[in-house]
């Protein structure tokens, strides 16, 4: 996993080379358009500007949510980032109304139709090269980072490209006497920028409210946890996405007979298994079961171990030997318990003895409606 302090030093320095880049053609786009009479030039300029501001929210974003995990926020702050990138969609869809409304004012109104020259061409050109080449870096680095909202940005800069083509053939078609086709490029270059702005932020409104990951993806890992050591199955396995990361909760099913140690053991092997084959998952709670209890819970009422003392001492309270008992196990199964007595060997004269008194416990115990067995171990 990338370390939060890098992570932050490459998106920083990759948006900060986008922004300049944004500054230079944003100024060249608009400028060039008035002097050249393009209306879709001016409308790819205002984009580049959404793009500028859209840099500034990625660097704020990025520094926030790099600040390691604190008592208000134990996951740590990733989901500044797809909440940045809910806000780059939404300004992505008002950049796009807005130059949709602009441009089919002036197609209802033929007189204001502009015809651009061979300086907006020129400057369109040099537009779709540049941002063109700023998507490949910034999305190379996105990938890196596992960052969605760099990603984003990378897409942001494409769009920017893509609708410089559009403009391109805009400008082309008017110096050839189309004149509203400038107009009619205007548009289409907007409802690009509102199809990437919904796609975005409808992509990160289902991160914050805990969408899973893949169906793929969680094929991927059930059967990771399915051939883990110990695992006999699985259930109730969720997940979430936080920024560039995945987060896993999951009930496994292990041996009734196990100690709680190793139960543990099992877990974290479970948890490192996935961590180290998922690169996406970085953390991973494991809830171990002694039964499948997906479907009901049929332990939860019975009672804790001081009440199931205090009832078994009830029955085994004229009985000599239970002044003895070293250690008592609780296995809860099926709505029942069973329990498990160890008891010093010494305390029996002879081996038929020993049964005997093993047969008195377990009598006396099935007195008590929730107790299924008890196994008396000596030593």
């Amino acid at each position: 996993m990338v370390e939060q302090s890098t992570r932050y030093a490459a998106t920083r320095r990759v948006t900060v080379i986008g922004a300049v880049l944004n500054v230079i053609l944003s100024v060249a786009k608009i400028l060039v358009g008035w002097i050249g009479h393009s209306q879709a030039l001016i409308a790819d300029g205002l984009h580049s500007l959404s793009d500028l501001l859209s840099d500034g929210l990625v660097l704020v974003a990025a520094k926030y949510g790099a600040d390691q995990a604190d008592d208000t926020h134990p996951y740590g702050h990733a989901r500044i980032e797809t909440a940045a990138t809910v806000a780059m969609g939404v300004l992505l869809l008002m950049v796009a109304a807005g130059i949709i409304w602009e441009g089919l004012h002036r197609l209802m109104e033929p007189q204001r139709l502009w015809q651009p020259g061979w300086l907006a061409l020129s400057i369109t050109v040099l537009s779709i090269l540049t941002k063109e080449a700023l998507y490949h870096y910034t999305l190379r680095v996105a990938q890196q980072l596992r960052s969605p909202l760099l990603r984003a940005n990378a897409w942001h800069h494409r769009s920017d490209a893509i609708s410089s083509v559009v403009v391109l053939v805009g400008i082309t078609g008017s110096l050839f006497g189309v004149i509203w086709l400038d107009a009619v490029s205007a548009i289409v270059v907007a409802v690009m920028i509102g199809q990437m702005g919904w796609s975005l932020g409808w992509q990160s409104m289902q991160e914050l409210i805990d969408t899973g990951v893949s169906p793929e993806k969680l094929t991927e890992i059930r059967d990771s946890l399915s051939h883990a050591e110990g695992v006999e199955s699985l259930h109730q396995l969720r997940t979430r996405r936080m920024g560039g990361t995945v987060l896993v909760d999951v009930h496994i099913l292990v041996s009734s007979r196990l100690t709680v140690s190793e139960g543990h053991q099992i877990s974290e092997a479970v948890r490192h298994r996935l961590i180290h084959e998922q690169e996406e998952i970085t953390d991973v709670t494991v809830h171990i079961d002694p039964e499948d209890d997906e479907q009901h819970t049929p332990n939860a009422r019975l009672p804790l171990r001081s009440t199931v003392l205090r009832d078994l001492q009830a029955q085994w309270q004229n009985i000599p030997a239970a002044a003895h008992i070293e250690g008592v196990n609780l296995h809860y199964l099926s709505g029942q318990i069973n329990v498990d007595i160890q008891l010093p060997l010494r305390i029996n004269q002879s081996l038929d003895e020993a049964e005997a008194l093993s047969q008195r416990f377990a009598e006396l115990a099935s007195q008590v409606p929730y107790v299924r067995r008890v196994q008396v171990y000596y030593h």
